[in-house]
């Protein structure tokens, strides 16, 4: 990132620590037209979120940059009334995750975590008391097959799995294209051995997999997340678990993150947990800082970018800009 900023010498980067004040970091806020900000709730004070009570006091700020595909911290509706423009990095962290959920997969499968488990306790035990599955010949079902989920339908072929996927905002052309079969929701959660979801946390998709959900897997499936928390219901999950229902499950998103220690699914053997942490690689954030640095770069150039997040602001931004810089951006027809 540092590499790129120095080829732009009329572009300053400052850093402001999350630990500082707000009053300490005003006049670096008063003439920041860019704003890069983590998309984790957990890291980031609620203090530097994007919201009315900073764009206050950023004036000039022209956009918002988000450190992941997701966007907790900023309130789009906000930026959009102030001509803000709001941009992700999509898809900069889908191999990682990707990786993890099969990493997931194969864990619960071959019940990795309860062999090393009792490993360490040491005692006399069966190997036959942990036997485990394979993945080659079983159905996965991807809810979602985006960025990260035609990444998933890819690996899970390699493990010679039949893929099957569904995402109500693409065509069944587009599915096929992307490595899977596209079926409906309803048998997508009867004829999948594992059901994974990789779909966005918004209010359509927000307790998708409840009670209902849960009942209409095939018994002895597994369920696996890395999307979002709030997607599934916790409580659903457990009690689905602990009826024998569903076989486990690989889980790196909670509802409050992290889950407290006593929470139920943590004391179960059969599932897999981690820490929201899918997506946290070397790689990842290096490409993170990448893509981040020179959207905001062609942004501040005045380009058209494909992964902003509301478009709708573009007139009014159009017009802060041309205030700002004394030209319109590229596309200011839009």
């Amino acid at each position: 990132m540092q590499a790129i900023y120095k080829t732009r010498p009329d572009i300053t980067l400052t850093t402001l620590p999350v630990t500082s004040r707000l009053d300490d970091c005003a006049e670096v806020l008063q003439a920041a037209h860019a704003y890069q900000i983590s998309s984790a709730k957990d890291e980031t004070p609620p203090i530097w979120f994007a919201n009315e009570a900073l764009l206050a006091r950023a004036p000039n700020l022209l956009c918002v940059s988000t450190s992941g595909s997701g966007y907790d911290t900023v309130d789009i509706e906000a930026c959009t009334r102030a001509g803000v423009l709001v941009m992700n990095q999509a898809g900069a962290n889908a191999q990682s995750v990707a990786e993890h959920t099969l990493g997931m997969m194969l864990g619960v499968n071959k019940r990795l975590a309860e062999n090393d488990h009792r490993l360490r306790q040491g005692g006399t035990f069966s190997r036959e008391d942990l036997m485990g599955r394979e993945l080659q010949g079983k159905t996965v079902g991807l809810v979602g097959i985006g960025h990260i989920g035609k990444r998933v339908a890819a690996l899970a072929k390699a493990f010679g799995m039949d893929v099957i996927a569904y995402d109500p905002l693409l065509d069944a052309d587009t599915v096929r294209e992307r490595g899977a079969r596209p079926v409906a929701l309803s048998a997508l959660l009867a004829e999948s051995d594992i059901v994974s979801l990789h779909c966005p946390r918004k209010t359509d998709t927000l307790g998708m997999f409840d009670a209902s959900a849960f009942a209409a897997m095939k018994p002895g499936a597994l369920f696996v997340t890395t999307a979002r928390g709030g997607i599934h219901s916790e409580a659903a999950l457990a009690d689905a678990l602990r009826s024998g229902h569903l076989g486990g499950a690989g889980i790196d998103v909670w509802d409050v993150e992290p889950p407290p220690l006593d929470h139920p699914l943590l004391a179960m053997p059969n599932v897999m947990a981690t820490y929201h942490t899918a997506g946290v690689t070397h790689e990842a954030r290096r490409n993170i800082a990448t893509w981040a640095t020179r959207q905001l770069i062609e942004t501040l150039d005045g380009e058209f970018l494909p992964r902003l997040l509301n478009p709708e602001a573009w007139p009014i931004y159009a017009g802060r800009y041309y205030a700002i810089f004394g030209k319109y951006p590229t596309k200011a027809s839009r």
